[in-house]
């Protein structure tokens, strides 16, 4: 049936909507998904970092079908309605911003970014946005144009949105240093754009599609000292880092450094579609009475999801949970490596349970080797177990599994995976 399936969808469906995996998912429960065959596979993509708390999470469910009974919309900007007050509450309770502050509900990640940039221009007046090299921040213009990576977000769809500009994002085991970064970002400001013309710098703490770079502290704090020299707010991306991910409810808490706005989505609804701004109060209610929103922005059944998730990870510890599952591993990913047989392994990184590792063609070697990832993945795939691939150089696999897996499951996962690398 998987064949037949695939055969229908390539007919039907736009060619530039990609498929990972030549399966069909039927069902799914917490961190294992079936095929519509029948075969199990233990997931360690977890919908690309939307269900931290597992599929179907019974909390989740339990409040969605409660505002099912009740109303599926309204509009929030119609008529409004509690779901959606109580998430922006939430929301401003966990985020690491201090002082007052406001959120506001969409429906997608590329959204909540085009919003920050519209919260951070109506603020200040400005118009220019800084990015860096290798981050994902949607593909909408605006999304795409921030974004630092031209296959396959840029290609064909240009020209990009003005006013935006992209520095390096430091790696060290690539030769990229935190003073190489900083010294792109003056000489920008030398050579192309005033510092009184940007609104923002926008930046992953742990970069996504980027290939899960983990941002230096010290790059954070220098950012920081720079926006507040020149009036330039500092946006966090966390889409893909937030709601737990790291061993925190957002990344920017491992930094000790406060942004003005972050943007959330993903795991933020376990499985629905809802995304949020939430930042300063002043910085918020800049816009004009309209200017942001949107028909299904904060739907009330993807808000009640929400809710759900915060229950979750209240009652269940689950920042403790991906701490555990991080270190376990980074522990075993670094002892695969150290046999040096089978898939080279280049760099090996992670923050909580926000891990990846290279593949490169040779052993100690450090040049990415994108057929070896993407071989990988379909060697996975046949054993039972779906992961997914990232990176500029489309070298790294990076490991998404629900915060919720069980010891017993993750580690049936890992030993398919090693299997793999070793050509067991």
């Amino acid at each position: 049936m998987n064949k037949q399936w695939v055969e229908r969808r390539a007919k039907a469906v736009s060619r530039g909507i990609s498929a990972g995996a030549p399966v069909i998912a039927a069902k799914a429960e917490n961190s294992e998904i079936w095929d519509v065959e029948g075969n199990r596979y233990i997931d360690f993509g977890g919908g690309i970092a939307v269900v931290n708390t597992g599929h179907r999470h019974p909390l989740v469910m339990k409040r969605v079908y409660e505002q099912l009974e009740a109303f599926t919309h309204t509009c929030a900007m119609v008529m409004p309605y509690a779901p959606f007050i109580e998430v922006c509450e939430k929301l401003n309770a966990v985020a690491p911003i201090s002082g007052e502050k406001k959120t506001a509900l969409v429906t997608t990640g590329a959204e909540a970014v085009e919003n920050a940039v519209k919260f951070a221009r109506a603020y200040t007046g400005r118009s220019d946005i800084i990015a860096f090299n290798g981050g994902f921040h949607g593909r909408t213009l605006l999304g795409m144009s921030l974004t630092g990576k031209v296959v396959p977000y840029k290609a064909k769809f240009g020209p990009m949105a003005p006013g935006v500009w992209h520095v390096p994002f430091p790696v060290a085991h690539k030769g990229v240093t935190i003073d190489e970064t900083m010294h792109a970002i003056e000489w920008l400001f030398k050579a192309d754009v005033e510092p009184q013309r940007v609104a923002a710098i926008i930046i992953e703490p742990v970069q996504g599609e980027g290939g899960f770079y983990i941002a230096p502290k010290e790059l954070m704090v220098k950012l920081r000292k720079l926006c507040d020299e020149h009036g330039i707010l500092l946006i966090a991306d966390e889409i893909q880092s937030g709601f737990g991910r790291t061993g925190k409810f957002f990344a920017m808490e491992h930094y000790g450094v406060e942004p003005d706005l972050i943007t959330s989505a993903k795991s933020l609804a376990g499985g629905f579609p809802l995304a949020a701004v939430v930042g300063r109060a002043k910085i918020m209610d800049a816009p004009e009475p309209g200017g942001i929103g949107g028909t299904y922005a904060g739907n009330p059944v993807a808000c009640a999801a929400a809710l759900g998730v915060f229950d979750a990870f209240e009652q269940e510890g689950l920042l403790e949970k991906a701490e555990k599952q991080g270190k376990l591993i980074m522990e075993r990913m670094t002892a695969i490596k150290a046999k040096g047989k089978g898939m080279p392994i280049g760099d090996v990184r992670g923050l909580g349970a926000m891990c990846a590792f290279e593949l490169v063609t040779q052993h100690g070697g450090n040049e990415p080797d994108a057929g070896a990832a993407k071989a990988l993945a379909a060697k996975c795939l046949e054993r039972g177990l779906l992961i997914l691939t990232c990176g500029v150089y489309a070298d790294t696999v990076r490991m998404l599994t629900p915060l919720t897996a069980s010891e017993m499951v993750l580690k049936e996962g890992l030993d398919i995976l090693e299997s793999a690398i070793l050509g067991n």
